[in-house]
């Protein structure tokens, strides 16, 4: 069943705020309340804000620092992030800092978090990135960013992709990889993303694919 709370965490470059986006996107769709939290004091390039427009078209309510997008970008959360605990008549998707140095400012509100205990922590994983390229590797940035952030992921997902490089078979080889991962791990795989005009390819090859639409820094550096 949905929870109230997704948070996606990851490794740098792994693509979770390409799809907490497009999560909280699908979930306005559905007709839900949704509030998408950008948590990330670390790396200011690849921001939510720059999803701004179309969330607000759908009736996303953005919280993110004040100096998003800007030329003065500090290390500095709003107050309103507590909301995504505080205000439980909305669906929160919270994109948590990249690796273990972003996950210590979702601390802030990991104890509330845990007492309401109506989440998901997802672990977005990208077979491409160097340095999570096999299991092990993998499973070591998760208890680094699950130390930091003083929270336990409940499920993985496979953001494998190669930016405009990406084929079905990119996706496809990195199956065994994400398993292996969810085998050490005791862990579900949630969902395969992938380019949305790559998802037609991927039909019945693989189950709960979720198809993105890309930010558009996204398409040109990374997914």
């Amino acid at each position: 069943m949905q929870k109230r709370i997704t948070l996606f965490a990851g490794h740098y470059g792994s693509g979770k705020t390409n799809i907490a986006v497009n999560y909280a996107l699908d979930l306005a769709k559905k007709g839900l309340a949704v509030t998408i939290a950008d948590l990330d004091i670390v790396n200011p390039y690849f921001r939510t804000k720059d999803s701004m427009d179309r969330l607000e078209k759908a009736g996303v309510h953005l919280i993110s620092s004040a100096y998003a997008n800007t030329n003065v970008d500090v290390p500095a959360l709003p107050q309103e992030m507590y909301a995504v605990t505080e205000d439980k008549s909305r669906y929160a998707v919270v994109d948590v800092g990249g690796d273990d140095r972003g996950a210590l400012a979702l601390g802030r509100i990991t104890p509330y978090i845990l007492e309401e205990n109506n989440y998901d922590m997802l672990f977005v994983a990208n077979r491409s990135r160097p340095l999570t390229a096999d299991a092990a590797s993998a499973l070591a940035v998760m208890r680094e960013i699950e130390e930091a952030g003083g929270i336990r992921f409940t499920g993985l997902v496979n953001n494998t992709n190669l930016g405009p490089l990406t084929t079905p078979e990119t996706v496809l080889d990195s199956l065994p990889w994400i398993e292996e991962i969810s085998r050490i791990s005791g862990l579900p795989v949630v969902m395969t993303t992938a380019e949305k005009t790559i998802c037609p390819l991927l039909s019945g090859r693989i189950e709960q694919v979720m198809p993105l639409e890309l930010q558009s820094k996204f398409w040109s550096e990374s997914i």
